[in-house]
């Protein structure tokens, strides 16, 4: 059996790059850039005013009470026509550019806003006062974005800022996701005895469209070892990452690691030393001289979901060139008592708050029952925002405690009441 490491350090390794497409700014949301983009020009691009007001030389202000003959109005989109010598200025825009000679802005809540002939400024300007110089926010020539970054709206801002109407970024792959099981039916549909809905095909899809990728749900497949191998054959025809889930324990109807090995002529593995999520399945099927990763997750919907979190997003976000794979982690304070037992590393699942000192805190998710934790209860991952990793030994963490929690929903920092901010 892996540990946790071992088995992360085997899917990382099918990795295989994504290729790159180009795609319009504006359609560039939540992608992964795939090269440095290089600033064409400087931001800003000249010296501009951050201020409606006066350009004018500080040394002329320097009593705090001076009056200037008014040279020209400066507007945003327009270019100064005159140059400021002592005694003079020009009254400007927020944005447009500063005129030569003038070295030091006057807001105009400090002047008696002349427009015409001249203007009483009424207090000492220092020089480079409320001017934005050129290339001070990024040069031409610089590294503007980072490859491997998500773009976010303030990237994206800043892309448009230097004229790029289109971004080279990471194809997203395409995740197949097929659910295996004669118990599991489609929501909408009637159950018939023994059956329930099923649930995981429906978030694996969603993982991995946080992820980033194209989530494919492939639908169900009995428990047929001859129908789940046409499944897994189309499916690997048609995408480039595979997940399965059910079907890969040692039951007489586990049949997905049988089939893995005779599409893809062997398991690399399918026992990690965790829990939940202990069968994990992993092979890899070969198209057309690429390798097409196939992961058999486990029936249960937290351990699928779990393994998913842990294996199957990094080995897509690695794929992406993200330069951050992983989920985030934040120190926690236990709030709650956390007890686990079993020789394997605990992947607790956790409801996160910000208590009034500003720490994080977690306690364990439950169910509406309040009973233990359990691999086949959704209600959990439904309540919960990350999880705790607690070590090998069966142990008691008490209230007080600090323990680590990767994060899956960072929805806990948001404040439901409207902020204090400062006046």
């Amino acid at each position: 059996m892996l540990t946790i490491d071992e088995a992360l350090t085997r899917v990382l390794a099918l990795v295989d790059g994504t290729g790159v497409e180009r795609v319009a700014v504006a359609d560039a949301l939540g992608r992964v850039l795939a090269e440095d983009v290089v600033a064409d020009v400087d931001l800003p691009p000249w010296d501009n005013s951050s201020m409606d007001g006066y350009a004018v030389r500080a040394a002329d202000t320097a009593s705090g009470d001076a009056r200037l003959d008014l040279l020209e109005v400066i507007a945003a989109g327009s270019a100064p026509t005159c140059v400021v010598v002592a005694g003079t200025a020009s009254a400007i825009m927020t944005g447009a550019p500063m005129p030569t000679g003038a070295d030091a802005v006057v807001m105009v809540e400090d002047t008696d806003g002349g427009l015409e002939a001249a203007v009483q400024v009424r207090a000492a300007a220092s020089v480079g006062q409320h001017v934005r110089r050129q290339g001070e926010s990024v040069q031409r020539g610089s590294v503007a974005v980072r490859a491997g970054a998500e773009l976010r709206a303030g990237a994206l801002a800043l892309l448009a800022a230097l004229g790029r109407d289109a971004v080279v970024v990471a194809r997203r792959p395409v995740v197949g996701v097929l659910s295996t099981g004669d118990e599991v039916v489609a929501a909408g549909r009637p159950l018939a005895p023994g059956q329930i809905y099923s649930s995981n095909g429906v978030a694996l899809v969603a993982l991995a469209r946080e992820a980033g990728a194209i989530g494919l749900d492939l639908g169900n497949v009995a428990d047929d070892p001859a129908l789940i191998e046409q499944a897994l054959a189309s499916a690997v025809a048609r995408c480039d990452v595979v997940v399965t889930t059910g079907g890969v324990s040692v039951g007489a109807f586990d049949h997905v690691k049988g089939v893995f090995e005779r599409i893809a002529g062997g398991i690399d593995f399918w026992k990690v030393s965790m829990k939940p999520g202990k069968p994990l399945a992993v092979s890899c099927a070969i198209r057309d001289g690429r390798r097409v990763p196939l992961l058999g997750l486990p029936g249960n919907p937290v351990s699928c979901m779990v393994n998913f979190l842990e294996f199957v997003r990094p080995m897509l976000r690695l794929a992406m060139g993200a330069s951050a794979p992983f989920l985030p982690e934040v120190q926690a304070r236990v709030a709650a008592p956390i007890v686990e037992s079993g020789a394997r590393v605990k992947l607790v699942r956790v409801v996160l708050a910000l208590a009034d000192d500003g720490a994080v805190v977690c306690r364990p998710a439950v169910g509406a029952a309040g009973g233990p934790q359990s691999s086949g209860s959704v209600v959990e991952m439904a309540h919960a925002h990350g999880l705790a990793l607690l070590g090998s030994e069966a142990r008691r963490v008490a209230v007080g405690e600090v323990v680590r929690v990767q994060v899956f929903d960072p929805s806990y920092a948001a404040r439901p009441a409207r902020p204090t901010l400062p006046s």
